[in-house]
């Protein structure tokens, strides 16, 4: 009967487990009549005066804390009874791949290690199905939960030997996975949740850069804090640690997006102009694929303010040249005669003035053409930028969705399986 499951140690493939160890068989020598001994029929002797079978667990590897029981029941009829407390500590083979939802069997099998079959036999004191269910004594309010105990008798031999009797007994526990659920797995996925909120943050700023950095080494802070808690085995990595190194893996994969987006979108006067080719795939097919709204103002069409205020300046100068020139001499002659006032500039001064402002004019106007060229391209680059990101979001949470899928999908087989 299993009484406690007090330990199990994953990295060196041992289960402590503590027992109510009830053993009967029956001596010939040690029978009596009760009419002759005033109706006695049960007495205790000691271990060391009478015969005791060397019944021991294959598995057994250290001994345990066990009380010691110097004592034993004897029935008239010759019946012994040897009940006792065993804190049993056996090599088991764990499978921690399914942690914290894994299920373990680890057998314990009683035999005889000097007498063949033929000088002693074992069988079963009560039924197996009894056996199997019996939770009567079991303390459970621990880490592991006791599901069933399977019994199995067999007879086995060594290379021909003699054949010599066994029972096998397979306890097959279950862990209880709230307290990991709840200080591993919780944790974790609150982390991959604001790496994605982290995704509506404007590119064009870079706040994005410093979360995305902030929560990466938050996560390897908790990487370091829960690396005590993972089961840890020479033969193989439990599921939940591969889940964690995916995790850190992919908010690597969300900052270098996101440090390339930023990139691109920032410096933009030292980029050249958008090839059409991008235009082509980023501003009209990425936006139709991705169902982007508004998708209009992505098209690449230039502004026509500078074309437009070209045309202005250029009217405006043609019309201010007409003016200073003289086409009818009769009005140049007259223009002359008013040349009494020395106060004012003549008219040649005043068109050499007015063709050194035109000058100045152009100059400006080139100069506001040539940073509205600038930021033309910036803005296209801006552009590419949004579809590019909101491209890698959208492919980056269907990998951490179907990712996270599937791990639940295993989980809950594992767990109610």
């Amino acid at each position: 009967m299993v009484y406690a499951i007090l330990s199990v140690d994953e990295k060196n493939q041992v289960l402590t487990t503590y027992i109510w160890y009830r053993q009967h068989w029956i001596d010939e020598f040690l029978q009596w009549d009760p009419a002759h001994f005033d109706n006695i029929t049960q007495i205790s002797l000691p271990t060391e005066s009478i015969w005791v079978p060397d019944i021991l667990i294959n598995e057994f590897v250290d001994v345990g804390k066990s009380p010691n029981i110097p004592y034993v029941y004897v029935h008239h009829y010759g019946e012994v009874r040897n009940l006792k407390p065993i804190q049993v500590m056996t090599a088991c083979s764990l499978d921690i791949y399914n942690f914290p939802f894994d299920v373990q069997n680890c057998s314990l099998t009683f035999t005889s290690w000097l007498h063949n079959i033929h000088d002693l036999n074992l069988s079963l004191w009560r039924q197996p199905e009894l056996v199997k269910f019996d939770k009567n004594v079991f303390m459970n309010q621990g880490e592991w939960e006791l599901l069933y105990v399977l019994s199995h008798f067999q007879e086995f031999s060594i290379k021909g030997s003699d054949r010599y009797a066994e029972m096998k007994f397979c306890v097959v526990i279950r862990r209880r996975p709230l307290f990991y659920a709840v200080s591993l797995l919780l944790p974790s996925i609150f982390l991959m949740v604001m790496d994605i909120v982290g995704f509506y943050l404007p590119p064009n700023s870079g706040e994005r850069v410093s979360f995305k950095i902030t929560l990466l080494l938050g996560y390897s802070v908790f990487l370091i804090i829960v690396s005590d808690t993972l089961p840890a085995t020479a033969i193989g990595t439990p599921l939940i640690g591969i889940y964690f190194v995916v995790c850190m893996a992919l908010l690597v994969i969300s900052l270098t997006e996101t440090i390339l987006i930023v990139r691109l979108v920032h410096k933009q006067d030292l980029q050249p102009q958008v090839p059409d080719w991008v235009k082509h795939l980023v501003l009209e097919r990425a936006t139709a694929l991705l169902c982007i709204r508004d998708r209009n103002k992505f098209s690449s069409s230039k502004t026509q303010s500078s074309d437009i205020s070209g045309h202005m300046e250029n009217n405006d100068s043609t019309a201010k040249l007409n003016h200073c020139s003289c086409e009818d001499p009769q009005e140049c002659e007259v223009a002359a005669d008013t040349r009494s006032m020395p106060a004012f500039p003549t008219e040649a001064e005043g068109c050499r003035l007015m063709h050194s402002l035109l000058r100045e004019i152009t100059t400006i106007r080139q100069f506001l053409e040539k940073h509205e060229e600038f930021h033309d391209v910036a803005r296209e680059w801006l552009q590419v930028g949004y579809v590019l990101d909101v491209l890698l979001f959208r492919a980056y949470l269907v990998a951490v969705l179907a990712y996270s899928v599937t791990l639940g999908t295993l989980w809950s087989v594992w767990r109610y399986a």
